[in-house]
């Protein structure tokens, strides 16, 4: 049935492995972003109003 379509065999290889690599790909891409704009947000939201220690107390403060 599908032996005496070579083609169809290797559009059909190229679907089973193709299509869950482009899908885990764009997944990435999604995830990636938006960590970034978590990260971003979290970076805005540092400030020494929102220390959970005393300023200047903390060895990352004198950065």
């Amino acid at each position: 049935m599908i032996a005496g379509h070579p083609g169809l065999v290797a559009l059909l290889d190229m679907a089973i492995v193709g299509v869950p690599t482009v899908v885990f790909i764009v997944w990435q891409l999604v995830s990636i972003n938006r960590e970034i704009a978590r990260d971003k947000v979290r970076k805005a939201d540092d400030s020494p109003e929102g220390a959970r220690h005393p300023v200047g107390e903390h060895r990352l403060d004198d950065r």
